[in-house]
């Protein structure tokens, strides 16, 4: 358990006051020396902690303790250090000494601190999921489609355990949130109705549903107000909500959750009902009237700027965005510094990681124009996949957390689609853009479109057409040059006349943390619970297999070299090292590995591939597509040896880079 030092000893002499008012002390006292005079079967090397303390439940003593306390998990481990103390002090030549640790009796430990205040959320089950009516209940062991229920409130994240999905879905999970978070709280001082009643931070929700092939799907977004609970005369409330779709559904209803809230400590006073919604109702005005105030300026703004060129009306100027509920919030909102501590290393690690998610547009339902749909961060991450608005987004606020000087652009790129990418500027002036999807970095370098005809010219060398307006979380500029041509662009953000700004204080207002309530809290990354090298392991086993059955199906004969297979892992160290940093290396030392292990007179072949994710008959069915693999896998010919290396890098959020390499080497016969 994890207390503050200013706290531990005011804490402990409150509890050694409760003891000694209880007589805890001359109760231990006796059932210790009964039990050392009984013996019970033990000797004087094997009587433990645990045994005592059996002693000590059976005789109903920690029984009444903690039910005077009303807290007994919180307490659970300070009592048990309390009788550790207690022991050794009385009885030192006794039982302290002949304390067996490996006997103690397992208590229900947590990383709690007893002067905080938690909020005990439960799911006690789904309902109407009318989209699994017909779902077939699952055979054991049968592989089926499960849901995931994923939380965030107040910088902390949690996760359900997978559950086969039906209509009435077993998601049955217990989450422990601590209300105190940010400097809320002050040291010994418990947080008061009052105080919890001004924390506005919702707990967002997010149901995902991942199929047998290991596809997810964003099936809802909620955000929950549990304020309710601070007037539940018992401190508990249990209720029902509602989850609607997400998109082109954003008003169709997905499921019912059965929720149940409960605050620990419980609260020696409520607040009455009327108090709770009159101070909801308060928030949504504030946050509405800012809003409005917003919308007025943002008209304003955008009347100005097409007076200054009747042509911007057709530039790609993005002032405002559906996220996955269909509400319309300022693109400057989804940006935030975002720092992902000993996750991410660096800004072009974090660029990696950003593209190892999946691209994947909105669905739409029927023909016509893309659905526009700009995520919330932790539906995009717990997805796994999202448009390039969000990988955007994303790395835009990573580098911001690397302190660059990040901006997303919005605009087309040369095959005049719709596209958003990363600016960051150098203090020297440079320009560099980042494509999020690839992790490419491409050097601006403007045309001068008034330079004399034979005056040298730099060359495009991004894949970007137009650019209409750059953002991040406290500016937004739109292009009101000439041209908004990429090539002929100048990104001089402070030149008035080139880059219209909208007010800073103005986009403060609704884009700031906190600023109103309808903006989602920003979540921090979670570290990858892939274990690489047995995920590796796993997965070439599975392509050995493979490529096994492939060859028999063709009636040839397998022989693996695994000294050859080993040899191909720096080889594919090197692509990622490369597609991480954008450095060349190693290449000398795999090629000098692989002139050592192929004898004269024979021929080596070898082909990588890259994958986002570890489904090996997927894989496989895509590198059989490739013709120079399918000449590797099914090679004929005198003393033919195949090889086969994986090797997978874990990265924050599960995202995973998968590098599969399959070589051969035979003799050649002329």
């Amino acid at each position: 358990m994890s207390l503050p030092p200013e706290k531990a000893s005011e804490l402990k002499k409150t509890i050694h006051d409760h003891l000694i008012k209880m007589d805890v002390h001359g109760k231990i006292r006796e059932v210790l020396s009964e039990t050392l005079k009984d013996g019970l079967g033990y000797g004087p090397h094997t009587f433990s902690e645990g045994d005592f303390l059996q002693a000590l439940q059976r005789r109903g003593i920690i029984d009444d303790v903690m039910r005077d306390l009303q807290f007994n998990e919180m307490f659970a481990h300070l009592l048990y250090t309390n009788y550790s103390l207690i022991l050794e002090k009385d009885f030192p030549n006794k039982s302290a000494p002949h304390v067996a640790e490996k006997n103690r009796l397992p208590l229900n430990r947590m990383d709690i601190d007893v002067a905080r205040r938690y909020l005990h959320l439960q799911v006690l089950g789904g309902k109407a999921f009318l989209d699994h009516l017909q779902e077939p209940e699952p055979l054991p062991g049968q592989v089926c489609s499960t849901f995931r229920l994923y939380l965030h409130f107040r910088n902390q994240r949690f996760q359900s355990k997978p559950v086969p999905c039906a209509c009435e879905p077993d998601l049955q999970e217990g989450f422990l949130l601590e209300v105190h978070r940010d400097g809320i709280g002050e040291g010994s001082r418990m947080a008061d109705c009052t105080t919890m009643l001004s924390i506005c931070d919702p707990v967002h929700l997010v149901l995902i549903k991942m199929d047998t092939s290991n596809e997810t799907t964003l099936v809802s977004s909620y955000f929950l107000d549990w304020r309710s609970v601070l007037s539940a005369p018992s401190g508990r409330t249990c209720f029902s909500v509602e989850l609607l779709g997400v998109g082109s559904e954003s008003k169709v209803p997905a499921g019912v959750l059965t929720i149940s809230l409960e605050l620990y400590p419980p609260l020696v006073e409520t607040l009455n009902v009327d108090i709770i919604t009159t101070q909801q109702s308060l928030e949504r005005q504030r946050s509405a009237e800012k809003e409005r105030l917003f919308l007025v300026y943002a008209k304003q703004w955008w009347r100005e700027f097409l007076e200054i060129r009747p042509s911007h009306q057709s530039k790609l100027v993005k002032i405002f965005a559906q996220d996955e509920n269909g509400v319309n919030r300022p693109v400057c909102s989804y940006v935030r510094v975002l720092r992902a501590g000993r996750l991410l290393e660096s800004p072009r690690q974090a660029a990696r990681f950003v593209s190892l998610l999946a691209d994947e547009k909105a669905p739409l339902v029927g023909g016509g124009a893309k659905q526009e749909q700009w995520c919330s961060l932790l539906a995009f991450v717990c997805r796994g996949k999202g448009d390039c608005e969000d990988h955007a987004t994303l790395l835009c606020s990573l580098l911001l957390g690397f302190g660059l000087d990040a901006y997303v652009c919005v605009g087309t790129r040369a095959k005049g689609g719709p596209h958003t990418w990363v600016l960051t500027r150098g203090t020297d002036g440079s320009i560099t853009f980042w494509e999020s999807l690839t992790a490419h970095r491409y050097l601006h370098q403007a045309i001068d479109p008034d330079a004399p005809p034979l005056a040298p010219q730099p060359k495009p060398s991004s894949p970007y057409r137009t650019v209409g307006c750059v953002f991040n979380h406290q500016s937004f500029l739109a292009n009101c040059q000439p041209t908004d041509a990429v090539p002929l662009c100048v990104f001089d953000l402070q030149n008035p006349s080139r880059w219209k700004a909208m007010s800073e204080e103005a986009l403060r207002s609704v884009c700031a943390p906190g600023s109103t309530t309808s903006l989602p809290p920003i979540p921090p990354l979670c570290a990858s619970s892939l274990e690489p090298a047995a995920a590796s392991n796993q997965l070439e086993l599975e392509m050995r297999f493979l490529v096994a059955e492939h060859r028999k199906d063709l009636e040839v004969a397998t022989v693996w070299d695994d000294h050859l297979s080993y040899l191909l892992s720096s080889a594919l160290a090197a692509y990622e090292t490369e597609r991480c940093t954008g450095v060349s290396c190693g290449n000398e030392e795999f090629q000098d590995a692989v002139r050592r292990a192929v004898p004269d007179g024979h021929t080596f072949k070898g082909f990588p591939i890259h994958f986002l994710h570890r489904n090996a008959r997927r894989a496989f069915a895509t590198c059989l597509r490739s013709q120079f693999c399918e000449e590797i896998v099914s090679c004929r010919g005198d003393h033919v040896r195949l090889a086969v290396r994986v090797r997978v890098y874990a990265y924050p959020e599960n995202a995973c880079a998968v590098w599969i390499m399959f070589a051969c080497k035979y003799r050649s016969v002329l």
